[in-house]
This record gives C-alpha cells, structure tokens and sequence, in this order.
C-alpha cells in the first residue's frame, strides 16, 4: 500500500510539473505576440514562434491594406484545421522564393470579422486583392503548382 500511495504522488508531482512548465512555455510565447492580447485560443499560441507564421496580420490592417488598392495577398487559415496545417509549410517558402508578402490571417481569432467582410467560409483560403477588390482565390489544400501559378497569375516577374 505505501509503494502505491508513492507511485501516486510520483505521477501527481509529475503531471504538476508538466502543467507549470506548459503554462510557462506558453506565458513566454504571448510576451511578444503579434496578436495584441493574451487572450488567444491554445492551438494559436502553439503556432507563435513558427516560422511559417511570422506574418500574421490584425483585421483592421488587412481592411487598410485592401482599401489602399494595392495588390494584397491573405492567406485566411484555422491552427485547428489539418488541411491548413499542411497547406502553410508549403506556402510560405513558395511565397518567399516569389518574392510576394503573404498576410496570414488567423480564423480561429478573428473568423467573425472575415466571414461578413471578406466572404470566407471555407479555408485554407488563399485570397488575391487589387484596387480594394478581390480578383482572385484558392480554396483548399493546393499542390504547389497551383500556388506558383496562382501567385504568377498576380505577381508576374
């Protein structure tokens, strides 16, 4: 009885300290944020710190960005969908080779504003904005030539 009563606080002291270092892990991560507030579902704060989300962006500068006229890009995307999941590392690095700035929009954080003023229902959506107009869009999970095309299509050399 004693080896068990043991052994229980062995795994109690074990899932505690799991707790306290997750929540410290997670309390480093929201110091510099790009979000603006502490107040973010899990599944965003595990993306902060990713590489291939290091260019989120806030609703009110996307609305600026579109209203500028200027060709803007945004990639509406959920941290809790798979097809995001897998769509993002191969986006980006094809973004970047292309030289095209790639405005990542969070939906699992801002999804009320995006469905009424940008027409997302569905995603990962890639979506193409030219003289405060959308002109282009790719729903779903692309392979890369899709996305090289897509980005050609906007961003010809």
């Amino acid at each position: 009885m004693k080896k068990l009563l043991i052994i229980g606080g062995i795994i109690v002291v074990f899932f505690v300290a799991i707790i306290a270092l997750t929540t410290a892990s997670n309390k480093s991560k929201l110091a510099d944020n790009p979000y603006g507030t502490e107040d973010l579902k899990k599944s965003t704060i595990d993306l902060i710190g990713n590489e291939n989300y290091d260019s989120i962006v806030l609703p009110d500068a996307v609305s600026k960005k579109i209203e500028s006229g200027e060709p803007t890009t945004v990639y509406f995307f959920h941290p809790e969908c798979h097809f995001c999941m897998e769509m993002t590392p191969i986006l980006m690095p094809i973004a970047k080779e292309e030289g095209v700035k790639v405005n990542q929009y969070n939906m699992a954080e801002f999804s009320d504003q995006a469905g009424d003023a940008y027409g997302i229902r569905e995603w990962p959506a890639l979506v193409q904005y030219e003289n405060g107009k959308e002109v282009g869009r790719l729903v779903g999970l692309q392979p890369e030539e899709n996305i090289h095309a897509f980005f050609n299509e906007y961003y010809a050399k």
